[in-house]
């Protein structure tokens, strides 16, 4: 039997979607004895090491204490957290980081595929702990930049939301400012739903007016929030079931291939929030309309162009102008989105899938999906679903 300590925030819910994962791999036949001390991060300590029979540790480094103790116990240990805090590289121990670019691409994706031409990001005041907010700021900005659309950031001026008539009256000052319709992005769940509440304080319409999107798809905060807060989710599960098998390895003596491990984001998940097509060309929000009432019944370009009355050229035109891709390009987007929610959220088997979804044959579904998303079907829910 191994003896592991599990240090993290158990108020945090990214952190406890991490521990699920270690759990499920314990459940999974891992001899691991756990010492688990349940306290905000700051208050965390290591078990008395002189009584502990310590073998190894897990442990989120977003705070100096944690790390250090970490560091000095030299215990086998793994580390994860926003990719910064005080984890030093020169320390040698295996840190688990989130691809904070992509989490900021796949907000701007899923807002411009909306149709949305105006863009707002709000995060934090700039902090040590905290630098993964700048990554996702800057990849959300470049990205809806590369489109050739501007991106206005909110510049808060509290670093807590504890004064929060001034944190609602700055937030709802920012939101007024921007031209509509508009789709923000928050650095993470709570920071969207802050977004939302200043929505509501000032009468401003979602997802009409302001579309929001955050980070984390923490279950309850999305649901308290009105409407129901879409957002991106990130791999915790599959970081903790990692981390652990990672030490487990390393507790049995061997050396761990990678010191740097990114994670991709598994994908957004759509609620009220962002459930619009922010779209003033009247034939693409009609053919936008069609193609998602109708994708899964393997519609072609030609069918959305007899539904439109339209000419097949001006259509193509007006989609390349008004959302950056062809008819076709769409309709598989739409398609391979609805097979990835299916295959995450249901226990459908492939086949089944696939044709739910409008694709002909299991394979030509399968093919598309790994040139779309780097893994199979099946892999990518053995991975995504653990």
């Amino acid at each position: 039997m191994r003896h592991v300590a599990l240090i993290y925030d158990a108020k945090l819910p990214y952190d406890l979607k991490v521990i699920s994962g270690i759990a499920l791999y314990v459940q999974e036949g891992a001899d691991f004895i756990t010492y688990i001390e349940e306290d905000a991060l700051k208050n965390q300590r290591l078990p008395d090491l002189r009584s502990w029979r310590g073998d190894g540790i897990i442990a989120d480094f977003d705070d100096p204490g944690v790390a250090d103790a970490v560091l000095r116990s030299r215990l086998p240990a793994v580390g994860f957290g926003g990719g910064y805090g005080w984890y030093s590289p020169d320390s040698g121990i295996p840190y688990f980081f989130n691809d904070q670019s992509m989490i900021g691409q796949l907000a701007a994706d899923h807002l411009l595929e909306r149709g949305f031409r105006n863009f707002g990001y709000c995060g934090y005041v700039r902090d040590p702990k905290n630098l993964w907010n700048g990554e996702r700021q800057q990849s959300f900005a470049a990205r809806v930049a590369s489109r050739g659309f501007h991106c206005s950031v909110y510049r808060p001026l509290h670093k807590t939301a504890r004064d929060w008539n001034s944190v609602l009256a700055s937030l709802g000052s920012w939101l007024r400012s921007l031209p509509k319709p508009v789709g923000v992005m928050g650095a993470n769940d709570r920071r969207a739903h802050h977004v939302l509440e200043a929505c509501r304080a000032y009468q401003l319409r979602v997802p009409e007016e302001v579309a929001v999107i955050g980070v984390d798809n923490d279950e309850i905060l999305c649901q308290l929030s009105s409407p129901a807060l879409s957002s991106i989710e990130q791999d915790a599960k599959g970081i903790g079931h990692e981390a652990a098998a990672l030490l487990d390895r390393m507790m049995r003596g061997k050396k761990p291939r990678q010191q740097h491990i990114i994670v991709k984001p598994i994908g957004v998940v759509t609620r009220k929030s962002t459930n619009i097509f922010a779209i003033d060309d009247a034939a693409v929000l009609e053919g936008m309309r069609f193609i998602n009432s109708h994708a899964h019944e393997g519609i072609k370009a030609a069918d959305i162009v007899s539904a439109l009355a339209i000419s097949r050229s001006s259509l193509e035109t007006h989609f390349k102008a008004r959302m950056g891709y062809t008819l076709h390009e769409v309709i598989r987007k739409v398609q391979l989105d609805s097979a990835r929610h299916m295959i995450l959220e249901t226990n459908l088997a492939i086949k089944q899938v696939a044709a739910n979804t409008g694709f002909k044959t299991v394979q030509h579904m399968t093919s598309l999906f790994g040139k779309a998303f780097g893994l199979t079907p099946a892999k990518y829910r053995k991975q995504m679903t653990r």
